[in-house]
């Protein structure tokens, strides 16, 4: 282990104790007190705690669903930043994210002729559609992944899916719109684990590539010839990188929608402590970005309480100024 490694990893170690600590605090807190021996009391039945009834169906699964989102959103913003080379990216740089939006916009809007996909498959379904194009554009006239193809496609991509998404809310009527509305403001108001366990492979998937990318994002940072004469295949790296952080992004919103700022604001803020080893940034962002979403989604929660603000909001409010100041100090 080396010297950067050695110190970087009580850091992770800190983090991962941190998300650990958001996820089992968070479903205490709410605008309903629980009492912990109440909770996990075993002299009461189920149907009749209240009590539990509440932190087991109401709040942990929102508490996990934000982790997971949080969590998964931060490490595929360091892929993305690693495979464009642009600290700036965000996992909805290549237009993912706007075609899972239009899966949901979709599903919403027309679910009575859908019935068996459901908000979470359709949104899924419209990921992969956008994967598939966004690939198809960024290898049409490259033997290899074309970084610069892949981030005009992924921008052509926002900006026509969003046309469609505003397309498809023109169709809608009011209650489907502002269920849409809501959804694309980014909400964890999940309804049990279903969504999570759905989810679920497919960002333990896009995590096993994230791990296999941990040295080779390093060594592309240097520039995709210096990593190849350190014996990186480039062209299998690259791929990993965008499917697994595509995998991710996709995952993450059909749970929660796309919920913002999370996959810049963390990635910098973990650099910032550890370094740029991406063997640390990798793990200290996902946890980081799981301790951040819950607490963010515990502050949408009670800020205005009895209204539940989607938690979006709240991640736009911290990450908007956060980003201009990135622009502000970036170099030209």
């Amino acid at each position: 282990m080396t010297s950067t490694l050695r110190r970087g990893a009580p850091w992770v170690l800190a983090s991962a104790g941190a998300a650990i600590v958001a996820v089992a605090i968070a479903p205490f807190i709410g605008q309903t007190p629980l009492a912990f021996g109440r909770v996990f009391s075993l002299s009461l039945p189920f149907a009749d705690n209240i009590d539990a009834q509440i932190f087991f169906l109401a709040r942990l699964p929102r508490s996990l669903a934000a982790a997971i989102v949080g969590g998964t959103l931060a490490a595929a913003g360091v892929v993305f930043q690693g495979l464009l080379r642009n600290p700036l990216a965000t996992p909805y740089t290549l237009g993912i994210s706007a075609g899972a939006s239009f899966g949901a916009m979709t599903a919403i809007a027309f679910g009575s002729m859908l019935p068996m996909i459901g908000v979470t498959g359709a949104s899924l379904a419209g990921a992969v559609l956008a994967v598939m194009v966004v690939y198809a554009l960024a290898t049409a006239r490259h033997s290899g992944l074309s970084t610069t193809v892949l981030l005009l496609a992924g921008v052509t991509m926002n900006s026509f899916f969003s046309a469609l998404i505003l397309f498809v809310q023109y169709l809608s009527d009011f209650t489907q719109t502002f269920r849409a509305l809501r959804w694309l403001m980014g909400d964890l108001d999940v309804a049990g684990y279903a969504p999570i366990l759905g989810a679920l492979p497919l960002v333990l998937v896009a995590l096993g590539g994230f791990l296999w990318l941990a040295r080779p994002l390093n060594l592309l940072s240097l520039g995709a010839d210096a990593a190849a004469t350190r014996g990186v295949d480039v062209r299998r790296a690259q791929r990993v990188a965008f499917f697994s952080g595509s995998l991710a992004t996709g995952a993450a919103v059909s749970i929660g929608g796309p919920i913002g700022f999370v996959g810049i604001i963390v990635p910098h803020l973990v650099r910032l402590v550890v370094g740029a080893d991406h063997r640390l940034v990798l793990p200290a962002s996902f946890f980081v970005g799981a301790a951040f979403l819950v607490v963010c989604d515990v502050v949408s929660r009670i800020v205005m309480a009895p209204l539940e603000l989607p938690v979006g909001i709240i991640t736009a409010l911290i990450g908007g100024p956060f980003f201009l100041w990135m622009l502000i100090r970036r170099k030209p």
